[in-house]
């Protein structure tokens, strides 16, 4: 057989197993970097996205990809496609943003969740929803597993993410058993990466703004309160093995790396890896905030077969650079 046979094999191959994925909240920090992902593969990928807490930034280097497309779109409000697939990615993820509209957090994940489902009942689409390890609240159970119901305060000042999260899940699940839908459900842990936005409220960014510029590195509590930290393609690995799993896998599974630190060793390690003078300051807890949080991967082993690849000191020095590179930029940019 001829080399161009061979070519032509494998572009029909290709062709033939290219889906048409449909990625909300494709502009946000895990939504574009999903989106490289499947467009690697040989996706089409239709970006949705209203640009509330995420930036055209983070899509910039796809617009000319003729295999995406992006339109601005309110998941509240229905959309009307043909897609093979569909990750629900939509909903602010930070405490300083999900809490600065908390009724329209509330309808990003609830509406958005029935919309978007309401797509996949039509379409005959594989649908997974990105919850969310809120979802367990402030635990009582360490470290957390699946089958634990959670401990969320449902009138607090996080109950628009926490509970509109828990909802969400409840809608996949219902759908699923009354619709026959194909859902998947992930139940993501702290992530961290290039992208992330250097004002989001998230520990991570928070630290490494605060070290490269300069300033006081600020904790909450006494800084013992713990999380693990998943780097993003550690992440979304896990997110896509979760949508190609048999259908009768539907979660929802644990996505996180295991090794848990507290708020001190996490600034301690920032300061040293950035050659930081900083000082370390503390401020009151916020409320309801979680005292620890550890995912039990287990079933993200045995069903996925995947673990992360990426443990905290390789990530933070990628994401560490994102920001020094950035920053340098901006300070550049405001000079001239």
């Amino acid at each position: 057989m001829s080399i161009n046979s061979v070519q032509a094999i494998d572009a029909k191959a290709l062709r033939q197993s290219s889906k048409r994925i449909l990625v909300t909240g494709g502009a946000g920090f895990l939504g574009s970097h999903l989106c490289d992902r499947l467009l690697a593969q040989g996706h089409e990928v239709i970006c949705v996205d209203n640009f509330y807490s995420s930036t055209k930034e983070n899509i910039k280097h796809l617009l000319d990809n003729p295999s995406f497309e992006l339109i601005r779109h309110d998941v509240t409000f229905p959309l009307y496609l043909e897609v093979n697939e569909i990750y629900n990615m939509a909903c602010p993820a930070s405490p300083v943003h999900y809490q600065h509209d908390p009724v329209q957090t509330t309808k990003t994940s609830v509406h958005g969740a029935i919309n978007m489902l309401g797509l996949a009942k039509r379409t005959g689409a594989k649908i997974l929803q990105a919850s969310t390890s809120e979802v367990y609240g402030d635990p009582v159970v360490h470290p957390q597993v699946e089958s634990y119901w959670g401990n969320v305060n449902p009138i607090g000042p996080r109950s628009c993410y926490d509970e509109g999260k828990r909802c969400a899940e409840t809608l996949f699940f219902d759908y699923h058993r009354q619709h026959g839908v194909q859902t998947k459900v992930v139940r993501i842990f702290n992530t961290y990466g290039p992208r992330m936005h250097p004002n989001d409220g998230r520990v991570v960014s928070n630290f490494i703004v605060q070290a490269l510029l300069g300033e006081a590195i600020t904790l909450y509590g006494d800084g013992t309160q713990t999380r693990s930290f998943c780097y993003v393609d550690d992440l979304v690995e896990a997110i896509i093995r979760t949508m190609n799993t048999n259908d009768d896998f539907i979660g929802p599974v644990n996505i996180g790396n295991p090794s848990e630190f507290t708020m001190v060793e996490l600034a301690q390690m920032i300061q040293q890896k950035v050659d930081s003078s900083s000082e370390l300051v503390y401020r009151p807890l916020p409320v309801n905030d979680p005292t620890q949080r550890k995912p039990d991967i287990s079933l993200a082993k045995e069903a996925l077969d995947w673990e992360p690849a990426n443990d905290l000191n390789a990530g933070l020095t990628k994401t560490i650079n994102y920001f020094r590179e950035r920053i340098t930029n901006e300070q550049l940019n405001n000079a001239t």
